[in-house]
């Protein structure tokens, strides 16, 4: 893929409101996801690595029975299997990185 500009990059409407982009190499992906107002995420746990980090607006975040509110600047680490949700409290855009890479998130 080289260089890219997350405004170039293709998108899909993950569910109402959610949008995500991605870029990803052979075993390292991110994604950018661009969430509306009040767009909830429902709890849910995978086998890949995650690091969830804001880079604008503000997300209500659960992680393993423990809520907590991110503002841009602020991440969070994601052990596999542990159960997590988001609920987005004003539009927000969230770089995640993941290991191994999402196949079901590939465009």
């Amino acid at each position: 893929m080289g260089f890219f500009l997350a405004h170039e990059m293709k998108s899909v409407e993950m569910m109402p409101g959610l949008q995500l982009r991605e870029a990803h190499l052979d075993q390292l992906m991110i994604t950018i996801v661009d969430f509306a107002r009040d767009v909830e995420v429902p709890a849910h746990a995978h086998p890949h690595e995650q690091i969830s980090h804001v880079i604008s607006g503000t997300l209500e975040f659960r992680l393993a029975g423990e809520t907590r509110i991110l503002r841009a600047g602020d991440s969070v680490t994601i052990p596999p299997g542990w159960e997590h949700s988001a609920k987005s409290l004003e539009p927000a855009r969230v770089l995640d990185a993941w290991h191994p890479i999402r196949e079901d998130y590939r465009i």
